[in-house]
């Protein structure tokens, strides 16, 4: 007797109609394209005004002036903000699933704090005060906090709920622990006043080195679980039905996101919403799909980035606003909206 599958099951092994994947795949080279124009924008645009011969002469030709504005500033810059955009939307992603959560982002699980408390911790008591510095410390605090987020959560009997309710509890610790570093050192409040806003404009060829291996390991890592997520996302029952090994998913995408998370702070701050905004409303396109939501995500999520970046260049001539908080300006309304539409859908 022939047992037919559970619809989830179905749901999952059957293909995609060939003319829905025709539209998500050239939907994906046209996000390319919209990416390679707002790189050239990051590339041209600036809180100095350059011609686009000045540009041109800059990137390829000179060594002097314009050559140290494009190449040194601008092109550094604009290369950080692609890895760093990938990596926070990947990782918003990657928890999104995890916590089945659909406003969840990578604050959620304390990996932002855990960088910014080990950067404080690293300025207030170790005297650092290199970006080179900043960048092990904020790594090494990510990493930690992801780990015992991950052990408090349950480790691995970790269930969605507990390891958000964990990541929330050791957050709130880890931010008191930082105002009160900040409030007694003075020294420390005024060299991190910069850093945790959130920026780009400290990068540097050699903060791209540096973070360069973490961040495509954690893309690697992130985008081959696409498929044991998609498994997770329908559910505990469903997963193990569909011979999917819980833990070791949960485990392999908490250390992913970890890893993108905490590189990505540990280069320029913590930069709020990026890791929201973009799967969410990638999501509502793709569908549940992970294995074309982390693509996405790995394209669109610098456009915003780097977006708001030549926004806060421009608006505040010849100073400029930080990427951090020019994502705060506009992830704060889209924030209210997707969860005033969650409530409402519920009603």
């Amino acid at each position: 007797m022939l047992v037919d599958s559970p619809p989830e099951q179905r749901a999952e092994s059957a293909p995609a109609p060939p003319t829905r994947r025709a539209a998500r795949a050239l939907g994906l080279l046209l996000s390319v394209a919209i990416l390679v124009l707002v790189a050239v924008a990051s590339i041209a645009v600036g809180a100095k005004a350059l011609s686009p011969d000045q540009v041109w002469h800059g990137l390829f030709h000179d060594t002097g002036t314009y050559g140290d504005v494009v190449v040194d500033e601008r092109l550094a810059r604009t290369v950080l903000g692609l890895l760093v955009g990938a990596a926070l939307g990947l990782a918003g992603a990657v928890l999104q699933t995890l916590t089945r959560n659909p406003l969840a982002d990578p604050g959620l699980l304390g990996i932002n704090a855990g960088a910014s408390a080990a950067v404080v911790t690293a300025i207030s008591f170790f005297g650092v005060t290199s970006l080179t510095g900043y960048v092990w410390f904020a790594f090494l605090g990510a990493a930690a906090v992801g780990a015992l987020v991950w052990f408090l959560g349950g480790s691995r009997g970790a269930t969605p709920v507990r390891l958000a309710l964990a990541g929330t509890a050791v957050s709130a610790a880890l931010y008191g622990y930082l105002q009160a570093v900040m409030i007694l050192d003075d020294a420390a409040l005024s060299r991190m006043r910069f850093w945790t806003v959130g920026s780009l404009a400290s990068a540097t060829d050699w903060t791209i080195v540096q973070v360069l291996p973490f961040l495509a390991v954690g893309t690697l890592l992130a985008l081959a679980l696409a498929r044991p997520l998609n498994a997770v996302e329908m559910g505990d029952d469903t997963a193990r039905a569909l011979g999917a090994d819980l833990n070791r998913t949960r485990a392999l995408a908490m250390l992913a996101a970890t890893v993108l998370c905490g590189a990505a702070t540990a280069a320029c701050g913590p930069i709020l919403f990026v890791g929201l905004m973009v799967p969410h409303v990638v999501r509502s396109f793709t569908g549940p799909d992970l294995r074309w939501i982390l693509p996405y995500a790995t394209v669109l999520s610098p456009v915003l980035l780097l977006g708001a970046d030549v926004i806060g260049r421009i608006a505040a001539r010849p100073s400029e606003l930080q990427v951090g908080i020019v994502t705060a300006i506009i992830g704060g309304p889209v924030f209210i909206h997707l969860v005033r539409r969650r409530r409402t859908a519920q009603l």
